[in-house]
């Protein structure tokens, strides 16, 4: 056979196409997490100004006309009040002015982020100086000592969703990307919630008591990592189970070039371009990083929209999987699975 013969026939159509698929999902990695986190600044930031009231409205005028609009201030009625609706989530940060001396206090929270309790610092610095006042900074939510620049919580979801899609992708490799019937897909999804179950354990307990980088309830942050788990494995077999193997890059496109730079990771999503900030709390890293840090630090507080959204991508994936192992199709053989049946031949 000539050069060209050999080529013809070493690589086919079909891998062709998923070369070129792979490709675009590279150019597309590149684009989203560079895009996302090359220049993070940010913007309308929940604020709580706890002033006296003759100052309160020229203040919070003031926070609004700042450039860039980095802030989206509003009044609170006392400091306690602005704690409570810190660690409620409600605002990322809140200015207490003293009305008598020249020392203002800002709450943060670096639970939630410590790159945007920084911020507020280094900015309210820059601002109380430039009025001839002096700021004290309070963290009413700070990161444990074990968990650097609060990273813990995001790296833990990912290590999840991980989890879930290489699971969803090692099933269909083995037996073929859509269950023959449903009681096969029953048993897919059962194989998965017993998965999902061992690992939200297995992270919970690392990131806990072995590590002790991250604190709150080992119970909690089990049952967030059972869903996340669950939710991201039960989409990825969906996608499988319309698409073919293409439905393991579909995952992939969606859970970590979407979902990650997305997530409110490295940078909280105030700090995120609007793209980003948009679909984060929609994905399952996004809605899983921002309850894993609710737990650690915020009481719990908050969560009820994430748990909300990776209930939906578990419930969805789990439907469209019974759904299609429903359908009556003509007999197929996924060509990874032919190949792992020719080796063992």
């Amino acid at each position: 056979m000539s050069l060209v013969d050999e080529l013809k026939s070493a690589v086919t159509p079909r891998a062709a196409l998923l070369v070129v698929g792979v490709l675009a999902l590279q150019l597309l990695f590149i684009a989203s997490y560079v895009g996302a986190l090359h220049h993070p600044k940010p913007t309308d930031v929940p604020f709580g100004v706890v002033a006296p009231q003759p100052v309160t409205g020229p203040l919070v005028e003031r926070l609004e006309k700042l450039p860039g609009d980095p802030l989206d201030p509003r009044a609170v009625a006392s400091a306690d009040a602005a704690r409570d609706q810190i660690l409620n989530r409600d605002i990322d940060g809140a200015l207490i002015v003293d009305p008598v001396g020249r020392t203002d206090t800002l709450l943060v929270a670096s639970g939630g982020g410590t790159v945007l309790s920084s911020t507020l610092e280094k900015m309210f610095t820059t601002i109380e100086g430039a009025q001839g006042r002096t700021v004290r900074t309070v963290d009413v939510a700070p990161a444990s000592p074990g968990d650097f620049d609060g990273l813990s919580a995001f790296y833990l979801v990912v290590g999840w969703c991980v989890g879930g899609y290489i699971c969803a992708a090692i099933l269909a490799i083995s037996a073929g990307s859509r269950p023959a019937n449903p009681h096969r897909a029953i048993i897919r999804l059962g194989a998965l919630a017993v998965y999902s179950l061992l690992g939200g354990l297995g992270g919970a307990i690392i990131v806990g008591p072995i590590l002790n980088a991250l604190p709150g309830s080992v119970a909690a942050l089990w049952g967030l990592g059972t869903l996340v788990v669950f939710s991201v494995g039960a989409a990825t077999l969906a996608l499988q189970s319309v698409f073919g193997i293409v439905g393991i890059g579909l995952a992939i496109l969606l859970v970590v070039v979407a979902g990650n730079p997305s997530a409110g990771g490295a940078f909280p999503l105030p700090m995120l371009p609007p793209f980003w900030k948009a679909i984060g709390p929609a994905l399952p890293p996004g809605a899983g990083t921002w309850a894993a840090r609710s737990i650690a630090y915020f009481k719990g507080n908050d969560m009820t929209a994430s748990m909300l959204v990776l209930s939906a991508w578990a419930v969805v994936g789990a439907a469209v999987t019974l759904l299609m192992s429903s359908l009556k199709r003509q007999p197929e053989t996924e060509p990874i699975a032919a190949e792992l049946g020719e080796t063992k031949a």
